[in-house]
């Protein structure tokens, strides 16, 4: 396990150089030559680095790329700055995001910040020090963060070390939390004379409860992943080096299923949390009414009445 991981981060390693030596050499060719080259070369370092093929190479602060076929991975790389979310890193996840989105092949979506020391330490606060109440409001600052929220395909978030203030945030707006026995989780703001902003003060309570997100909230204080667990904000404790090969198993599993569904089910459970139990019990059985209208249902229960593994079309 620790070689495959080795050789993925080898291969993640070589396909950022290659990009960069290619576009590098690409000035000397004359212009009309430059687009050949691209399309010779492009299809190769794809298949080789088994990038996802919206380019990574345009990417500065994260690394995308596909597993098993079907399993999107976004992983943060601000390894010097233990991922911290400037904003260019949050506009790019938001593009990896919409990629991902769109591509018919991919039904989970995993986002990682490696191996490192963190997932995500929290925001760029160097970009956000001398930021007035006009800057923020007029540019209405974060908002473009919530497309992690928004996004239709589940998300699942193996959060290794710190996941804090923003890096908690992000954390929470994913469908599902792994962490590995050495993630901690915090919204320390209120040691930055502010509040989270980006949800950490309405998704925390919805986790873990009002008294211990006010809590951590007013206190700053910072939890293990053995306490989260024990909260409700993670589903999943592993041993670090076990991380990343058990978020893949489940956004593996959840790809195989009818993509289809698999969006209709999420959205009925994120209704849950904006309704009342009455109002999200009728939009449920609209949602289950819907299903009855799809392909997949019907071979989903044929394949059942009939003993065999379903063969799901996401129609």
């Amino acid at each position: 396990m620790l070689a495959r991981r080795t050789a993925q981060h080898a291969i993640r390693l070589l396909q950022k150089t290659a990009s960069t030596a290619c576009s590098k050499s690409l000035q000397s060719f004359p212009s009309g030559a430059v687009s050949n080259v691209r399309q010779v070369m492009a299809p190769v370092v794809c298949a080789s680095a088994r990038q996802y093929c919206a380019p990574a190479a345009a990417y500065e602060n994260i690394i995308t790329s596909v597993e098993n076929e079907n399993v999107g991975v976004i992983t943060l790389n601000r390894p010097k700055a233990l991922n911290a979310l400037c904003d260019v890193l949050m506009t790019e996840m938001e593009t990896a995001l919409i990629n991902f989105e769109s591509d018919p092949k991919i039904g989970c979506i995993i986002l990682t910040g490696g191996s490192g020391k963190a997932f995500a330490a929290g925001a760029d606060i160097k970009e956000m020090v001398d930021r007035t109440f006009v800057d923020v409001v007029s540019g209405n600052f974060l908002a473009h963060w919530n497309k992690l929220a928004t996004c239709k395909k589940p998300v699942l978030a193996a959060v290794n070390g710190f996941a804090l203030g923003g890096g908690c945030e992000i954390a929470m707006m994913c469908d599902i939390i792994y962490a590995s026995e050495k993630a901690k989780f915090g919204q320390p703001e209120i040691n930055l004379g502010t509040i989270p902003g980006a949800g950490g003060t309405q998704r925390l309570v919805k986790a873990v409860g009002k008294s211990k997100a006010m809590e951590m909230c007013l206190t700053g204080d910072i939890i293990s992943a053995q306490e989260a667990m024990q909260f409700g904000l993670v589903s999943k404790v592993v041993p670090p080096e076990a991380l990343f090969e058990t978020a893949l198993a489940t956004a593996t599993k959840i790809a195989s299923q009818s993509k289809l569904i698999t969006q209709i089910c999420k959205e009925a459970i994120n209704t849950s949390f904006e309704t009342t139990l009455a109002e999200g019990n009728h939009f449920e059985k609209r949602l289950f009414h819907a299903t009855f209208a799809t392909n997949d249902r019907k071979e989903g229960m044929t394949a059942f009445a009939e003993k065999r593994k379903a063969n799901f079309t996401d129609s």
